[in-house]
């Protein structure tokens, strides 16, 4: 079974940036969500806005992504006041599953057109390794058990798998 990326597009319109998130949010565009992120944080950026409209489902990976660069973003001293990560057009489903996990209350959920559709551009896939992908799985799902306790038992054996999985990989890399 295939676990095909989201497609990601971004526009940035003053100290904002909006990424356009269609498709499933899944493991697999995890790595290029936070690189982008990073990057635009790392170049001065405060406020991200994900457009969701056409974002099918986010899974647990991606979902723990977005809540540690939502952390991220509220800690850092010059962010603080103004750093923000508003979800735009959620699905009832996007909105259920960052309600059940404990993590919706980082986030400003917000409905209404979007004036920058015509502005984005593509983001570039990093093509990141399968043990890069695996790493970003284990920290995500770590912060989804920070963020709220009671999510560790849905999450301490798969944490368990991918650690093990990445020793494997690290291990066959020698």
């Amino acid at each position: 079974m295939s676990n095909p990326a989201a497609s990601l597009m971004v526009a940035v319109v003053g100290p904002a940036v909006c990424v356009k998130i269609s498709g499933r949010a899944n493991f697999a565009s995890s790595v290029d969500f936070k690189t982008l992120v990073n990057e635009m944080a790392r170049r001065g950026h405060r406020r991200f806005v994900l457009d969701l409209v056409d974002c099918l489902v986010m899974d647990s990976t991606f979902l723990g992504v977005l809540a540690g660069l939502a952390i991220k973003a509220s800690k850092a001293p010059e962010t603080a006041a103004d750093g923000l990560f508003e979800l735009l057009n959620p699905s009832p489903r996007v909105s259920d599953l960052l309600e059940n996990l404990g993590v919706a209350h980082l986030f400003k959920f917000r409905t209404g057109e979007n004036p920058l559709t015509a502005a984005y551009q593509p983001v570039a896939s990093a093509e990141a390794t399968r043990a890069e992908m695996t790493g970003t799985s284990i920290a995500a799902h770590q912060t989804l058990i920070q963020v709220n306790p009671e999510n560790a038992p849905k999450f301490k054996d798969v944490i368990q798998f991918l650690a093990e999985d990445l020793k494997r990989q690290e291990t066959a890399a020698l």
